[in-house]
């Protein structure tokens, strides 16, 4: 294992090797700075941070077989992980299809391998059925295309050269697993396909008892932060120490035992908001006498969310106990030369603080899981998410768009084929998913909302899920059903208005009315679209102009009075154009913004002034 990330071990210069980005489409001023030899350096579990770890991005070889071909004998090519086959920036723009294999190869070097020590291989996303090997040996296999994973390779390992091979299988929407908004025809509201590895592959070296990972509660009405963690190996002597600091002064020490729950006392607690995104930091370590056995960094927020009348008796979101309405875009996590992969940290930073400076305190994470240093660049710059799961059984056909609104109330919970969950296992994969989505978010400080399900798409048992979800996180919101089949529960009525102006709302007792899609407005650049001859809109425009005036009297003539009367929360439809939709704040490749920015931000500090306290 080697502390340095200067260069990955055994991989040759970038001389003889594709370029990068593979030519033909627009792509972001990022993908211009890439370090080819180890793109995405920075470390990639930023709540659970060990000093000594290798990242093993880069120049991989692959090669594609027949699904239920053998593993390849030859690699002939190269690819850049962990960029999606399907990207540019992977050097390859290549579309996987549902009967082949994509397999990739590459060595590592691990230095010594210290007694009483634990190999661990970390993946941070591979879409979708992955297997791994090392040196030949079987580790294991792994289902979803989201959330991260890990294996043990201790017993696969030898100090000096290893050989790592991936096999991965991903039948995009040819089977209804979770996919999002990938389609194998992309197209309207749809996009290209992603498969393979497309978050950052590592490795890390820790104790044979070492700590696996956190659970993170704030409470600011009891001013402390509930801990438990779970540690693999541990006894009853090991203990866990935990220190709160805010830079260099510690504010609260604590510590109990390994495998209990406790609580640390946070005295005058700063709280953490869109206009104060304060974060503590935060040092554990794993003790056994007086020997310190594995030490891990982390950071939280002191906030709370919840959902409480104002003074007309209208629900409304709350953050720390007060009124907050919120307002922000769309945001589908898609580039032109990474797809679902920022080029970037840098990237994914800038696009946060774009979304900070027009004046937003919220966006809407639309249908994709993002890697986890996105959410950390959104605690940092205090953006509340509201975050959905990635739709899986059907996606609806255009004609859908049409008779959505009849049958709004449609019963989800009977004839699941309708949506595309005819089979239990598929219904019950879902399920383990989204917990797992859950539980690798769960301490994301800028997270508010969890939303299963988008517009029937593969929706069932919604309402039953929500109590679910709630019972599983009481400290968050849930969105059950954003737009058309309402089941009556969760924390919200969701609708979606496109096309037409925005009626009366109707509010109810006990469900906050959030708009969580409407607008759409867009404008045709044609050097800075995907495809220049197509493109989509729901009302399209000529000129910055004439966008920015129309934006501007939605927002005044029509979203305004939805707020006085009840609205707690919008999200304009989006942050960037993706692919053939164009009706973004920005281009796709984030070159141009497409209205005056000073007046939005201004028209949205008006509109959070008419929320009643």
């Amino acid at each position: 294992m080697v502390e340095s990330q200067d260069n990955p071990q055994g991989l040759p210069p970038r001389a003889g090797h594709p370029n990068v980005p593979v030519p033909g489409q627009i792509a972001t001023p990022w993908a211009e700075t890439i370090d080819h030899n180890l793109p995405l350096p920075e470390y990639p579990r930023p709540q659970m941070v060990r000093e000594s770890w290798q990242n093993l991005n880069g120049w991989w070889d692959y090669a594609i077989t027949a699904r239920d071909g053998a593993m390849p004998a030859d690699y002939p090519s190269k690819i850049l992980v962990p960029f999606p086959i399907e990207s540019a920036l992977s050097g390859v723009k290549r579309q996987l299809m549902p009967d082949e294999r994509l397999w990739y190869r590459r060595s590592f070097t691990i230095d010594h391998i210290k007694e009483k020590k634990r190999v661990l291989l970390h993946f941070g996303a591979v879409d979708w059925h992955t297997k791994v090997w090392v040196n030949g040996m079987p580790i294991g296999e792994h289902w979803g295309g989201y959330d991260p994973f890990t294996f043990d390779i201790t017993s696969a390992v030898s100090k000096g050269d290893n050989e790592l091979t991936i096999a991965v299988w991903d039948p995009s929407d040819s089977e209804p697993i979770q996919q999002g908004k990938q389609v194998l025809k992309p197209g309207f509201i749809w996009y290209t396909t992603i498969s393979g590895i497309w978050q950052t592959v590592w490795l890390e070296m820790v104790p044979a008892t070492y700590l696996q990972n956190l659970t993170l509660i704030p409470d600011i009405d009891r001013k402390c932060l509930t801990i438990s963690a779970t540690v693999i190996g541990a006894d009853s002597n090991h203990i866990l120490k935990v220190r709160v600091l805010d830079g260099s002064n510690i504010i609260s020490e604590a510590a109990a035992d390994a495998s209990d729950r406790f609580t640390v006392p946070i005295v005058n607690p700063m709280l953490w908001s869109p206009d104060n995104p304060f974060l503590y930091d935060l040092e554990l370590s794993l003790c056994h006498g007086d020997e310190t056995v594995d030490q891990v960094s982390s950071y939280f927020g002191m906030r709370k969310f919840s959902l409480e009348p104002d003074r007309q008796g209208n629900p409304r979101f709350c953050l720390n106990n007060k009124p907050l309405f919120l307002y922000g875009p769309l945001d589908q996590g898609y580039w032109p030369d990474g797809l679902y992969t920022p080029p970037s940290d840098d990237a994914m930073r800038w696009e946060i603080d774009f979304i900070k400076d027009a004046g937003f305190n919220m966006l809407r994470k639309h249908i994709k899981i993002e890697p986890a240093r996105y959410y950390l660049h959104c605690d940092r710059a205090g953006v509340i998410v509201w975050q959905d799961m990635p739709s899986g059984g059907i996606s609806p056909k255009p004609i859908w768009f049409v008779f959505a609104n009849l049958l709004k109330n449609m019963r989800d919970d009977r004839l699941y084929w309708r949506l595309g969950r005819g089979r239990k296992e598929n219904r019950m994969q879902f399920k383990e998913e989204y917990q797992r989505m859950l539980e690798t978010l769960s301490n994301v400080v800028s997270i508010a909302i969890w939303c299963p399900f988008n517009e029937g798409w593969g929706q069932f048992n919604a309402a039953e899920i929500a109590e679910w979800t709630h019972d599983m996180d009481p400290t968050r919101l849930v969105d059950h059903a954003s737009g058309w089949f309402d089941q009556g529960a969760g924390h919200f009525k969701s609708e979606h208005i496109y096309f037409k102006p925005l009626p009366k709302p109707e509010i109810e007792q006990t469900r906050a009315l959030v708009l969580s899609e409407f607008g759409g407005y867009s404008l045709h650049l044609a050097d800075h679209c995907w495809n220049p001859a197509k493109d989509f809109g729901y009302k399209k425009f000529q000129d910055r102009v004439s966008l920015t005036e129309a934006y501007l009297d939605l927002v005044e003539d029509q979203l305004i009075p939805w707020v006085r009367n009840g609205c707690a929360a919008a999200v304009y439809t989006q942050t960037t154009d993706v692919e053939t939709e164009i009706n973004g704040f920005l281009t796709y490749d984030r070159k141009i913004i497409k209205m005056d920015l000073d007046r939005i931000h201004s028209a949205h500090q008006q509109l959070y002034k008419e929320s009643p306290d």
